[in-house]
C-alpha cells in the first residue's frame, strides 16, 4: 500500500487550500444528494463570500442541504450562477425567481452531455476511505458524477469513512484525483414518511402485478415504500433500478429479492444512487452483491430492456384524458425534472414480459382537486408522451392504455379518477370529441 499511501498523502491538503485551486469563471460540478462534499462546498462558499471568487458557474442535480446553505445560498448568487439538471425543495423557489435556470434532460443522457458538450473546469464529489490497491469508491452516489470526475481539469474528493464502499463500477484511483480533504461527517439521510392509506390501496394493486421472479424498478417516498411492504412475500425477485431504497434493501434482507432470476447481472442488485438510513448504508458497504454504474448504463432503455420481467414503478403529478404524464411542473413552473422517468417507461416496456407502472394519487389538496385533467394547462411539460404510458394505477383501480382507441383511452383514465370528478371529465372528453 506504501506507494498509494505515499501518493494519498502529497494529494492530501484542506478544504480551503482545495478551495484555492478554483479559478475565477470556472464552470463546477458536485457530487449529487448523499454525495454533496459539505467540507469543499463551505470552503469554496467562503471565497466567494469574501469576494476572493466571482462568476462560478456551479451544476446540481438533486441538491441538498449541504448546497442549500453554502453554494446555493441566496446572498451568493450575484457571484455564482447556479444551474440544475433536477430540483428539489432546496433550488424551486430560485428557479421561480430566475436565480437558478434549470437545464432539461434525461438522466441516462447526462454523462454524454458532460463528456460531449461541456468544459468542466472543477469537479468535486464525497468518497468513501482508500483501499489498499489505491481506490476510492464513489459510494452510494454514480450517476453523471463519475463521467464528470473523469472529464474535467481538475478533480477534488472528500473522503468520509461513512460513506460506503460500493462494487460494480464505482470505483475511482487515488492517480486520477487532484487533490483530497478528509471529513468524517454524517450522511444525508432520508427516510419515508408512513404511507398514507391511497399508497396502501395502490401499493396492493400494483404488488399483484408483479410475478415472483421479476426485476423491479421503483423509488422513493409513500407509494413505492408501500408497494415494497406488499412484496415481502414474494419469490426471487432482482433489482435494476436507478435509486436504492431502504425498501428495497427490506425486500433483500427478507429474502424477497434474491436476484436469482435475473438475466442481466444476476445475483446482483444493480443502482447508479441512493438515499436512506445508516441502517441501509452500512449495509451496502463492502456488500459484494451492491453493484452501482454509472447513470448512461442502468438507465439506458435498451441495457433495461435486457432484464426479463423488467416492471417499473413511477409516479406523477397529473395525467390527462390522451394518457400523457406530467411529472415534473408544477405551479407554472419547473418542480423537479424528468430524472429517469422516461428512461424506465421505455425500458421496461420493452423487455419481455415487462410492465411501465406510472402511479399516483387520484386527488391533491385534501381531495379538492383532481391529478387526472381533461387537458393540461399551456406551457405544462409532458414527461411521458401518450404514446410510452403502459399502465396507470390510482387508490381506484390499473388501467393499460397500449393498444386502445383514444375513446377507451379517455374512459379508462377516467376511471381512475376520484368519483366526484368522473362527470365532469365525461363531459369535458366529449368536448374534446374523444367519446
Amino acid at each position: 500500500m506504501s506507494i498509494y499511501a505515499d501518493e494519498y498523502r502529497r494529494k492530501l491538503t484542506t478544504p480551503e487550500q482545495a478551495a484555492v485551486r478554483i479559478g475565477q469563471g470556472a464552470t463546477l460540478v458536485h457530487g449529487m444528494a448523499v454525495g454533496e462534499p459539505p467540507a469543499l462546498l463551505a470552503a469554496i462558499a467562503q471565497r466567494v463570500r469574501v469576494g476572493d471568487l466571482e462568476d462560478l458557474k456551479v451544476f446540481s442535480l438533486l441538491p441538498m442541504q449541504h448546497a442549500a446553505r453554502t453554494i446555493l445560498a441566496p446572498h451568493l448568487l450575484d457571484k455564482i450562477h447556479p444551474f440544475c439538471w433536477f430540483l428539489t425543495a432546496y433550488d424551486r423557489d430560485l428557479v421561480k425567481k430566475g436565480l437558478n435556470y434549470f437545464v432539461p434532460n434525461e438522466f441516462h443522457q447526462l454523462p454524454r452531455i458532460i463528456r460531449d458538450f461541456m468544459e468542466i473546469d472543477v469537479t468535486v464529489t464525497c468518497v468513501s476511505s482508500m483501499d489498499n490497491a489505491g481506490f476510492f469508491s464513489f459510494g452510494v452516489v454514480n450517476d453523471y458524477i463519475s463521467t464528470a470526475a473523469r472529464h474535467c481539469k481538475q478533480l477534488i474528493v472528500e473522503v468520509n469513512p461513512r460513506m460506503p464502499r460500493v462494487f460494480g463500477e464505482a470505483l475511482l484511483h487515488v492517480s486520477e484525483v487532484d487533490a483530497i480533504v478528509e471529513n468524517d461527517a454524517p450522511l444525508i439521510e432520508a427516510v419515508p414518511a408512513k404511507p398514507k392509506h391511497e399508497a396502501e390501496a395502490i401499493g396492493r394493486l400494483i404488488a399483484e402485478m408483479i410475478p415472483d421472479g421479476a426485476t423491479i424498478q421503483l423509488g422513493i417516498g409513500g407509494i413505492p415504500n408501500a408497494v415494497c411492504e406488499h412484496l415481502e412475500n414474494h419469490k426471487d425477485l432482482g433489482i435494476h433500478t436507478e435509486l436504492m431504497c431502504p425498501g428495497m434493501v427490506r425486500l433483500i434482507k427478507k429474502g424477497a429479492v434474491t436476484g436469482k432470476k435475473k438475466t442481466l447481472h444476476p445475483l446482483k442488485h444493480v443502482f447508479t444512487n441512493a438515499i436512506g438510513d445508516r441502517e441501509m448504508y452500512e449495509f451496502m458497504h463492502d456488500n459484494p452483491s451492491m453493484e452501482s454504474y454509472p447513470v448512461s448504463y442502468t438507465n439506458a432503455p435498451e441495457v433495461i430492456a435486457k432484464n426479463d420481467r423488467m416492471i417499473s414503478i413511477n409516479s406523477t403529478i397529473e395525467v390527462d384524458l390522451l394518457g400523457q404524464c406530467n411529472s415534473e411542473y408544477l405551479g407554472g413552473s419547473e418542480f423537479s425534472g424528468t430524472g429517469g422517468q422516461l428512461d424506465y417507461v421505455r425500458g421496461a416496456f420493452n423487455a419481455r414480459e415487462g410492465k411501465s407502472i406510472i402511479a399516483f394519487y387520484a386527488t391533491a389538496h385534501s381531495g379538492e382537486v383532481s391529478r387526472v385533467v381533461p387537458r393540461f394547462q399551456a406551457g405544462t411539460v409532458v414527461t411521458t408522451p401518450r404514446m410510452d404510458t403502459h399502465y396507470l394505477a390510482t387508490e381506484y383501480g390499473v388501467v393499460n392504455l397500449k393498444g386502445k382507441s383514444t375513446r377507451d383511452r379517455a374512459l379508462d383514465i377516467i376511471s381512475l379518477a376520484h368519483p366526484r370528478f368522473r362527470d365532469d371529465l365525461l363531459k369535458e372528453a366529449q368536448g374534446l370529441r374523444l367519446l
